[in-house]
């Protein structure tokens, strides 16, 4: 018990647990009260269920495509298109649900989800062949199909902004029982961070993705489809982005070419302060999802302390720093403590 207790309290995912449970009381604290018009009890402004599932609903969209992101930066990749493959998927849902005219809600909701998982899929496909097959660092091929995605959504729309069928909307605003608020993106959220856990620690082909990502030679050597894991892991990210898309234009109720912009930042910010190594063969889906937590509880606290929210995207950055320069400072004292490991080898006695 002792063993695992240490495990447990000496991992990244306690660590965050840790943070966010610490800034989630220090918000109580300045958050302040309010009355309760039905009971006239005083009710925290932070602390009260409305509260804390819009800020899980939040961080939903975010965690979902963070997801996907983590099992690219895990392969050794990065992918800064995940906005775009959102806004891309939104719109293209959005323009095709409107051409074809009013359908039956099983219909609308099933064809809506479809193209906006179509959309994402085929948007990672594309990244992962040209990473793949072009001579040219991810980061550059994703920052060009960032503007690709994001320039066909404004063609595509006009700069407009499309509604959404009110089916679909009710479909991703299901109360299940609790009135006034909306659980579906946060339990979609749950879900596909334990698919992700599960596929990471529990199967061959997640054990690949780290050894991938953690020493491609070896993979190499070992006789594993570099190819094919790369592109697989981009077209996990599109698909994540792909629900990301369908989860929130539908929660919104419209999507336009502006939809994502800027959630490059937040999705990478999640993973990265989630413990992804950017060097690649280090991370994990949960993990990734407490980082997205801790980025919209670091968003709220702003809003909640009146600091001017220009500072918003200084302080998430400087929390990617950190966070990169502590994963950089851990490998290095790993390395060492493994350098100093006295050799535990019998000495051979010459024949």
């Amino acid at each position: 018990m002792r063993r695992l207790a240490a495990r447990l309290l000496g991992s990244q995912a306690s660590g965050l647990l840790l943070v966010i449970i610490a800034l989630s009381l220090a918000l109580a604290l300045c958050a302040g009260t309010h009355t309760d018009r039905r009971t006239g009890r005083l009710v925290n402004n932070f602390l009260n269920r409305h509260t804390l599932l819009q800020t899980a609903t939040d961080a939903s969209f975010f965690a979902i495509m963070a997801v996907g992101a983590t099992l690219v930066i895990i392969a050794g990749g990065i992918d800064l298109s995940v906005g775009a493959v959102y806004s891309l998927a939104g719109v293209t849902m959005a323009l095709t649900l409107r051409r074809l005219g009013p359908l039956s809600p099983l219909t609308t909701v099933a064809c809506g989800l479809a193209l906006s998982l179509g959309v994402g899929a085929l948007a990672g496909l594309l990244n992962g062949l040209m990473i793949v097959g072009l001579p040219v660092h991810p980061f550059i091929i994703t920052l060009g199909t960032m503007w690709i995605f994001r320039g066909l959504a404004f063609v595509a729309s006009r700069a407009e902004s499309i509604l959404l069928p009110d089916a679909l909307t009710a479909v991703v605003k299901l109360p299940l029982g609790a009135a006034g608020l909306y659980p579906i993106p946060m339990l979609t959220m749950l879900v596909i961070t334990a698919l992700g856990a599960v596929y990471l620690s529990r199967t061959v082909m997640g054990r690949h993705i780290y050894a991938v990502g953690g020493n491609p030679e070896a993979s190499r050597y070992a006789g594993l489809p570099i190819a094919r894991i790369r592109v697989g892991v981009y077209v996990v990210a599109g698909l994540c982005a792909g629900i990301a898309a369908f989860l929130g234009s539908g929660f919104y109720g419209a999507a336009s070419c502006a939809d994502a912009t800027g959630y490059e930042l937040y999705v990478i910010a999640s993973a990265v302060v989630g413990g992804a190594s950017l060097s690649g063969g280090r991370g994990g889906a949960g993990n990734a999802m407490l980082g997205a937590l801790l980025i919209v509880l670091m968003r709220q606290s702003i809003r909640t302390l009146r600091v001017d929210q220009n500072y918003e995207w200084i302080i998430i950055g400087a929390a990617i720093v950190v966070a990169v320069v502590l994963d950089q400072l851990n490998a290095r004292l790993a390395l060492r403590r493994l350098l100093r490991k006295p050799d535990m080898t019998p000495p051979t006695t010459p024949t």
